[in-house]
């Protein structure tokens, strides 16, 4: 038999992740991530970029009111971001496709320090600026033609790796 969220067993518990969205806008996948960034035990979300839709019907529907339990900001200028992470000391691990990227399953999690997941735009991936100043650059192993996934997805299969 199915269990409620009130008869589940799992233990409560916040992450020192923060979740940096580099420029998504789809108001679908924000919700999305709202939803499993709290699933996930996730501290904090960052949208950078300007004009983020984070009130609109679509995102109150995906995120089922999770919205309301993840604190999130948005800052609008990626050297302000840059900035922030460098100054409070976050491991920054980029979730991209690059050439000298390494499988997720080889990911790093320095202990006793905060995380920064940086997830990339829908449409261009995590700009060049952020990517120079990441500790580490991640990829998900895909053995399909298709040399990406929905930004949500890959965002949800990174969180389970770094909870896990």
């Amino acid at each position: 038999m199915q269990l409620t969220h009130e008869e589940n067993q799992f233990e409560r518990k916040t992450f020192p992740i923060t979740l940096v969205c580099d420029h998504i806008y789809f108001q679908q996948n924000i919700g999305s991530l709202f939803r499993i960034s709290e699933a996930f035990g996730v501290e904090n979300i960052i949208f950078l970029g300007k004009d983020i839709p984070l009130t609109p019907r679509k995102i109150n529907k995906t995120s089922r009111s999770t919205h309301l339990h993840v604190p999130h900001q948005i800052v609008e200028d990626t050297s302000e971001l840059i900035g922030y992470l460098q100054q409070n000391n976050f491991e920054i691990i980029a979730l991209e496709i690059t050439s000298n990227s390494k499988p997720l399953k080889e990911v790093v999690i320095p202990e006793n320090k905060k995380t920064a997941l940086v997830i990339g735009s829908e449409i261009n991936g995590i700009s060049d600026e952020l990517l120079q100043i990441c500790n580490q650059v991640v990829h998900i192993n895909m053995f399909g033609q298709n040399s990406s996934m929905n930004v949500v997805q890959a965002a949800s299969i990174a969180l389970y790796e770094i909870t896990s």
